[in-house]
């Protein structure tokens, strides 16, 4: 057994990286090497000190011997010393271990975000020492890291990561009644958090807050609908299609490469264009007024909005899409119009009317898109139809399962005239052509209107199409992160779970920019899978003075993330210093009745 390393220059400098191996002989008499243990970069001194501290108790031998760990150390004129500490390698174990290279990562992004220094400013420790900071981060990497229930966190999560090494805190850190108290504190910090990452990211990756990017999503319960009529959860349009469930409705703000400005929690039941003008005042209110553009799906603002929007001073600039109704009115007028091209396969027609800019542009590949899922809905319609009308049925059988048809293929249900004899229990339907041709005319095309003065096809064209950052937003947070399910009853610790949702994605689109500047073609989320691999293990050394030598030691990385690591240019911790426990007491005699 001897000890082995691989260099690496780094920053001008060659840097070793030990692992403990042995020989194994195998069959046809050769011999192989046998990673023991990765020791990590190994200083002067701690290579000394590794000289030094071990000798080996091999079974049979009286007196112990010292291994060769390093090639060139032939330790026989090693010179007895009383610090030696003696070991018996046949009674090695490996112990406990658990998840860290995906901790590790999540650490370091904290605190790249500065977010350790920004909540110990406004969590102080309780006065029973509580960290309450620290309680935080663990809520946060788990959402990020393995998202599930405070309980499992409680009970499985934090004893199977090294996030309790990784804080040097122990495993009252993720105390239940902590992890719930915790939600407690957060919400009357959420508008200094927004203010301190924009500069975070601004610094980080000079990211832009001039295009803003408004959505709505919708989260729900599974809960019984709550007494209190000021609370939030309602029922509403489910975007989850899921309208038999209470709800509420968040709002969020991004810009183009998914960083949130600002997002709210609303009541379940609140429209979608009802919310525009509170979110308009907030922004200004928070970062004052500036040529923002604020890009936005068709149904969030009212013309009242637009309107306001157009006459503030400066104008408040603004790219919507119009409901396809709209496009009726228009069709004579774009007729007229010429096509130009905005890019390779997406063609737009602009016309000015009223102080406004209506942009219909059609995608060769939406096109595609909406036509297959068209045909796909009809064919399978027309087919579930003449099924229909083949079996024997009851009047009310036969409007339920005409029902469930039109819910499964609602976009072909419209193709299609149905009518109901009455009384009886038969139907006629035929394809209505009319409706085919104008369907067919309009797919794969989005009417947009602007109060923008630019007039590039190509620029409006990727303004809009950059509403995709939100859906990706919400698709991490619904997906990824798990926001749902929620097992809070209180108003605030439900906003509170949604906080740390949103503090988890933060991460999450911070780690994804890197990525995109320095290893593009890699998710998030495979990123973390990636360094999850690196577990961390305790390995136990007995001492023939019945103490135990106690290394903690994460594994090495694979070459395919030692390249990542390179890459994204993060440098992996020393390994943590050995341990060595206090002897052992002999066992007490057992004590039987009559002993007593």
């Amino acid at each position: 057994m001897f000890l082995r390393y691989s260099s690496r220059k780094k920053d001008g400098k060659e840097h070793r990286y030990w692992s403990i191996v042995e020989n194994k002989r195998v069959g046809g008499g050769r011999v192989v090497q046998r990673h023991v243990l990765y020791l990590g970069e190994i200083n002067s001194t701690q290579e000394l000190a590794w000289r030094k501290s071990i000798e080996v108790f091999q079974d049979g031998q009286e007196r112990p011997s010292t291994m060769a760990l390093f090639p060139e150390d032939h330790c026989e004129a090693l010179i007895p010393d009383e610090s030696i500490v003696r070991v018996r390698l046949s009674e090695l174990r490996l112990c406990r271990p658990r998840q860290w290279g995906a901790c590790w990562l999540v650490v370091q992004l904290w605190r790249e975000l500065e977010l350790d220094r920004f909540w110990a400013e406004r969590l102080s420790a309780s006065r029973k020492g509580t960290r309450w900071d620290q309680v935080l981060l663990v809520l946060v990497a788990y959402r990020l890291i393995a998202p599930g229930s405070e309980w499992q966190l409680h009970r499985q999560w934090f004893g199977n990561s090294a996030l309790g090494d990784l804080l040097g805190a122990d495993f009252a850190l993720a105390d239940s009644h902590k992890l719930y108290a915790c939600h407690d504190l957060l919400l009357q910090h959420k508008q200094a958090l927004f203010d301190h990452l924009v500069e975070r990211w601004r610094d980080l990756f000079n990211a832009s807050f001039e295009v803003l990017l408004y959505d709505l999503t919708s989260t729900y319960f599974e809960s019984e609908p709550p007494g209190d009529e000021k609370d939030k959860r309602r029922f509403g349009y489910s975007r989850d299609k899921r309208s038999d469930c209470v709800q509420v409705v968040i709002a969020l703000i991004v810009t183009p490469q998914g960083f949130p400005l600002a997002y709210e929690v609303l009541a379940g039941n609140t429209a979608d264009n009802t919310t525009l003008r509170e979110f308009l005042d907030k922004i200004e209110r928070q970062y004052g007024k500036a040529r923002r553009i604020w890009v936005m799906d068709r149904g969030i603002p009212t013309e009242e909005v637009l309107e306001v929007m157009r006459q503030a001073d400066p104008p408040v600039q603004y790219l919507v899409g119009t409901p396809k109704g709209r496009l009726n009115r228009l069709e004579k007028a774009l007729l007229e119009r010429p096509w130009q091209v905005a890019r390779p396969g997406v063609e737009v027609k602009l016309l000015p009317q009223q102080g406004e800019l209506y942009v219909l542009a059609q995608s060769a590949d939406r096109i595609a898109k909406e036509r297959s899922m068209r045909r796909r809905q009809l064919k399978w319609l027309w087919a579930r139809l003449k099924q229909l009308s083949a079996m024997t049925l009851t009047r009310e059988q036969l409007l339920m399962k005409l029902g469930a048809a039109k819910q499964k293929a609602p976009s072909a249900w419209r193709l299609i005239e149905i009518e109901v004899a009455n009384p009886q229990a038969s139907f006629t339907y035929r394809l209505h052509r009319e409706k085919l041709r104008s369907t067919r005319r309009r797919e794969g095309r989005y009417l947009l209107r602007t109060n923008l003065t630019e007039t590039d096809p190509a620029k409006l064209w990727g303004f809009y199409l950059q509403l995709v950052a939100v859906e990706e937003a919400f698709k991490n947070l619904k997906g990824d992160l798990a926001i749902r399910p929620i097992f809070h009853q209180n108003e605030q610790r439900i906003e509170a779970h949604i906080f740390v949702s949103f503090l988890a994605y933060c991460l999450h689109v911070t780690l994804g920019q890197r990525l995109r500047t320095l290893a593009p073609g890699l998710t998030a989320r495979s990123v973390l899978e990636k360094f999850a691999a690196m577990q961390m293990i305790d390995v136990h050394l007995p001492t023939t003075d019945g103490r135990e030598l106690i290394l903690t030691r994460y594994t090495q990385p694979e070459p395919e993330l030692e390249l990542l690591l390179d890459e994204l240019k993060l440098k992996l911790p020393a390994q943590p210093p050995p341990k060595i426990s206090a002897a052992r007491e002999p066992p007490q005699p057992l004590l039987c009745s009559a002993d007593l």
